[in-house]
């Protein structure tokens, strides 16, 4: 008759315990959220929505434009595009300096393992090896260990023909005969030296070899020289905005190219 009663008291002390520690707890919060003020709460909500976009930024995801016609019509000038930093490997920062500023100096980096290498077709951004400080994006055509040939401006992959793709495009009618010589052409050891024949020549190890659709209008691998390895970014992903700054303002509905947004890059 006793014990009953007794276990019921001891069932609702606890639950009055728990139910007290919860309230303190809640009145703790919200005297902590006072003193603090709306002012702090608003910067601590901005530093850490900062630190989040900055790993987002550093480990998955990077957002970059498109400043030139040399990808054109897979790409168009002012394309905003997002960039897979993970498939290839993240890569720690290699420069520090004033965000949106040449201001600054190169440091040491790693790379994390990635699901695979970069492969012939992959459209890649990569640091542009003349001046690691600006970003490039070109197609990779050719990995280490293969070979690349232009005969009267068809590519040649290991001896066979890689296909256009569908938004490349020639804007010369020019054709260079075999003979001609283009002197910013590099190696400068191989049988043929210029834009529309090329080579043979075989990528060396660590390396790659990229052109930009723009077949008559790209700086790549044919004027600078093999890509490394080391100074690719990711691999090109998605189109999330895309601006044609040649329409004027007074046609706004059509400067944003609404048809662009959310295309997959291939």
């Amino acid at each position: 008759m006793v014990t009953e009663p007794a276990l019921t008291r001891s069932g609702n002390s606890l639950w009055q315990r728990v139910k007290s520690y919860r309230l303190e707890r809640r009145r703790r919060r919200e005297e902590r959220r006072r003193r603090k003020g709306p002012v702090r709460e608003w910067i601590e909500l901005i530093v850490s929505i900062i630190i989040i976009v900055f790993f987002i930024r550093l480990t998955l995801v990077e957002a970059f434009r498109i400043p030139t016609g040399s990808m054109e019509d897979t790409m168009l000038i002012g394309d905003f595009l997002l960039v897979n930093k993970f498939v290839y490997g993240i890569r720690s920062p290699d420069w520090i300096g004033v965000p949106f500023t040449r201001i600054g100096f190169f440091v040491p980096f790693f790379r994390i393992p990635g699901v695979r290498e970069p492969r012939s077709g992959d459209i890649v951004v990569f640091r542009y090896p003349l001046d690691p400080k600006l970003s490039y994006i070109k197609r990779c055509v050719a990995a280490e260990g293969q070979t690349v040939e232009i005969r009267e401006k068809k590519l040649y992959v290991d001896g066979v023909l890689f296909p256009n793709p569908p938004g490349s495009k020639f804007t010369s009618e020019i054709l260079y005969p075999r003979d001609y010589v283009e002197r910013s052409i590099v190696p400068r050891n191989m049988v043929m030296r210029n834009r529309d024949n090329y080579g043979p020549v075989t990528v060396p190890p660590g390396c790659l070899f990229v052109m930009g659709d723009n077949r008559d209008n790209s700086a790549d691998s044919r004027y600078w020289g093999f890509l490394s390895r080391n100074l690719v970014i990711g691999k090109a992903l998605i189109i999330y905005f895309s601006w044609n700054s040649r329409k004027p303002l007074y046609r706004m509905n059509r400067k944003i190219r609404w048809e662009r947004i959310g295309n997959l890059i291939r």
